[in-house]
């Protein structure tokens, strides 16, 4: 399979494991793992900012879709094969953006610098 065929895998997988998390037959560890994907996929900050050469797209390579296969992997295969079939043609109009997503990338950020700070200052 290649990169493109992967990525267009992952807009399809993104929206079934939004899908997945709603399911009752999904495990709580499946459903924890697939919103953080949900939430970073969403999200319109990353983790480590597109401007820094390399690791500002290595992320959306690899954190991603290893978080995806991740929670691909702990959903039951007949489930998430249901949730790709409900997801299929979803996200037509490109993904969502919701700015509420990156709450929680916005505090992860925060909590870094605040620890910098007071590491230098204290």
């Amino acid at each position: 399979m290649n990169l493109k065929e992967r990525a267009k895998k992952l807009k399809t997988d993104i929206p079934a494991l939004f899908i997945a998390m709603k399911k009752k037959e999904t495990p709580i560890t499946a459903k924890i793992v697939a919103g953080l994907t949900v939430v970073y996929a969403l999200s319109p900050i990353d983790l480590i900012p597109d401007f820094i050469p390399v690791l500002g797209y290595l992320d959306d390579v690899i954190l991603l879709p290893s978080l995806a296969a991740l929670a691909i992997r702990l959903i039951p295969p007949e489930v998430f094969d249901k949730c790709r079939e409900e997801a299929d043609g979803l996200w037509t109009g490109g993904k969502p953006k919701k700015w509420y997503f990156a709450l929680p990338i916005v505090l992860l950020w925060l909590l870094i610098m605040y620890l910098i700070i007071k590491a230098i200052w204290f």
